[in-house]
């Protein structure tokens, strides 16, 4: 090899180095891009008898800077962070919407209260009936308001749902081609890296890693995708694509889905899709919306029956037993889309366990045999080998169903109760503010004994139901102490001229029940006597026909607010108030808006550094770069001078010839 070869190669390799810095500094601000560099060999040197003769340089290969280990760290952090930044977004919605001072349930809550005693206060006013009317159409209203955003977002994430895995497409299908490209690159030049098209694939994963964790495996030229829990996304020159579909289980919510053989969609469960913001979204929907509109509904259904049970017991102005108030919305069923057998069962409140109502929704399904009922809040699961069985407030009954292997339905208890509850009352008359019976003491009296105002228990009993249809209200009794007075008789005192005896001889104590449980004796109302009462002493309960301006169930209504009527568990009773209920809810979405936004926050940071560092060993330095161009200019200008002391002395060997 000559001088001029020598020169030659030298020009090249300056050359190229210079062009490998323009490139460089020109991508400085592309994304993803990865700082190259040119990588320089001897050329073989020939024997002299001087010894080995150098015969310059040429340029082995462009190899760009980047570090796998560093890449990887910065795709977990990301996907991290994406998937806060997305559950922060939708969760700070609801966070304000419930905690607000005046939209909020609260304000609505106590206004429809503060109704109720203002008809306690003055229970024969139909302006203060009126305002206990529209106090509670407010409430019912704001549930309503509640819902309907909740029942917003909830169509949100299926349009995210639909978005995100058609983002995705895109990227698996970009990513499989560019696999393609990179594969026919290096054909035939196996040893060299097309370094551009490596930069944009990683790019390209990284953008992905946002929308759904992924994690990559190299095989040969192809790195092949995977997200979640290890779905095939992108396999060499192939991909899988996702859809949004609806839920087998739940028609109203969109899932993830895969193409499967025959073109069918196959369901991915969603605890196999996380990080980045489609798994964000399926994660705000599954642990904090669908408890938030859970526990809301258990609220407005809780409300609804609690006051409609006192209310029965209750009178209104025309004398007649109280009915129901509010409309009680009954559980959601809704059966699997890949149900074979035929029928339904049924589901209803267990009226008189309201309090154990768990806010959770349950999946009943049939195998081998049996019933089992998974609450999926907690994933505890019971299995029963009939029904109808009672559970946390609800009653499943078979009803016409005929299940076949693998049947299920998902029971939704409370979901809808805030949307669907209604008033039924319109008339204000219908109020039933005073409680159906009255006591009194027999003037007669010379003891110390004190009948109390009496509690209604059950209007539906027969007894108080046939004393109903005469027109009397309840079943009058009279209570007449014996000689001596440590045992009473019960009196049918239908006809006070003539009463009929009931039941004589039981024993007295003060405090307890008139009608004790072993007598058998259940008039729908409980009666209490305390003190010592003299012998022929007589006391007497019978309907409050004109009690119009009683006010006993009223203030029982009333006394209803700030009643523990919720969150009751199997060794405790209720716990919690309507307020203190809707309080936890606040809080709760609350507490898990500053987790979660804590969370986002330290993976935000902990992506930055992740990024900066990666950016400190691939990324591109403009200062180096400019440095690096004087060094290949000097290179350049050196090597030129070689050729042009070769010409010299080539031209000085022919002139010598002449």
């Amino acid at each position: 090899m000559s001088i001029f070869s020598i020169g030659v190669g030298g020009l090249n390799a300056a050359q190229m180095g210079i062009m490998t810095s323009g490139h460089n500094i020109s991508n400085a601000s592309t994304p993803g891009y990865s700082r190259q560099s040119i990588s320089q060999g001897t050329n073989n040197a020939i024997v002299t008898g001087a010894g080995f003769v150098g015969q310059g340089v040429h340029v082995q290969t462009v190899k760009r800077t980047y570090d796998e280990y560093m890449a990887k760290q910065v795709l977990h952090a990301e996907a991290g962070a994406s998937e806060m930044d997305s559950y922060t977004t939708q969760i700070s919605q609801i966070d304000n919407l419930l905690a607000d001072v005046s939209s909020g349930l609260s304000p609505a809550l106590a206004g429809f209260f503060k109704g109720v005693q203002d008809v306690a206060a003055n229970p024969s006013s139909i302006p203060g009936r009126q305002s206990m009317l529209s106090a509670s159409s407010l409430l019912t209203e704001r549930f309503h308001a509640l819902d309907d955003k909740m029942t917003e977002v909830r169509l949100g994430v299926n349009s995210y749902i639909a978005n995100y895995t058609k983002e995705i497409n895109v990227y698996a299908s970009q990513l499989a081609d560019i696999n393609q490209r990179i594969m026919i690159a290096r054909t035939g030049i196996s040893t060299q890296a097309p370094n551009d098209l490596l930069d944009k694939r990683d790019q390209m994963i990284k953008e992905l890693n946002q929308l759904v964790r992924v994690t990559t495996v190299v095989q040969g030229e192809d790195v092949n995708v995977f997200f979640g829990k290890g779905q095939p996304l992108v396999v060499g020159a192939q991909y899988n694509t996702l859809v949004a579909m609806v839920s087998p289980e739940d028609q109203e919510k969109f899932v993830v889905g895969m193409i499967g053989e025959g073109s069918l969609p196959i369901a991915v469960p969603e605890s196999q899709v996380s990080g980045g913001k489609l798994g964000g979204i399926l994660a705000f929907r599954s642990q904090t919306l669908d408890k938030a509109q859970n526990y809301l509904g258990r609220v407005a259904v809780t409300i609804a029956q609690n006051f409609n049970d006192q209310h029965n017991l209750g009178m209104d102005l025309t004398g007649a037993l109280g009915g129901d108030y509010f409309k009680v919305p009954p559980p959601n069923l809704k059966q699997n889309a890949s149900n074979t057998g035929s029928g339904a069962p049924t589901v209803a409140f267990d009226t008189a366990n309201m309090a154990y109502l768990s806010g959770s929704d349950y999946r009943l399904s049939f195998r081998s045999g049996q019933f089992q009922l998974l609450r999926l809040a907690d994933a505890q699961a019971q299995t029963f080998a009939s029904l109808p069985q009672t559970v946390d407030g609800i009653q499943i009954d078979l009803g016409d169903w005929v299940p076949n292997e693998n049947d299920s339905f998902l029971i939704e208890p409370t979901r809808t109760g805030a949307r669907n509850l209604g008033i039924l009352l319109s008339d204000t008359r219908s109020i039933a503010a005073a409680a159906p019976i009255r006591t009194s003491t027999a003037l007669i009296n010379s003891g110390t004994g004190a009948i109390d105002a009496g509690v209604v228990v059950d209007t539906a009993n027969p007894s108080f139901t046939n004393f109903n249809v005469t027109g009397q209200i309840a079943p009058p009794v009279l209570i007449q102490f014996d000689h001596p007075p440590t045992t009473y008789s019960l009196y049918d005192n239908t006809d006070p001229a003539l009463p009929v005896l009931i039941q004589g001889n039981i024993a007295y104590t003060a405090g307890a029940d008139v009608f004790p449980t072993a007598s058998g004796l259940d008039y729908g109302y409980r009666i209490k006597i305390s003190g010592v009462p003299a012998s022929g002493d007589q006391f007497s309960v019978g309907g409050d026909i004109t009690g119009i301006a009683d006010n006993r169930n009223a203030m029982l209504l009333g006394a209803l607010q700030t009643k523990s009527t919720m969150n009751a568990s199997v060794n405790v009773g209720p716990t919690a108030s309507y307020q203190s209920a809707y309080s936890q809810i606040v809080s709760f979405v609350g507490s898990k808006s500053s987790e979660v936004q804590a969370i986002g926050a330290s993976q935000q940071t902990l992506a930055d550094q992740s990024n900066s560092i990666l950016q400190q060993v691939a990324g591109v330095n403009l200062d180096e770069e400019a440095a690096n161009l004087l060094r290949y200019q000097q290179a350049y200008q050196a090597s030129a001078k070689i050729l042009s002391i070769a010409t010299k002395i080539f031209d000085e060997i022919l002139s010598l010839g002449r």
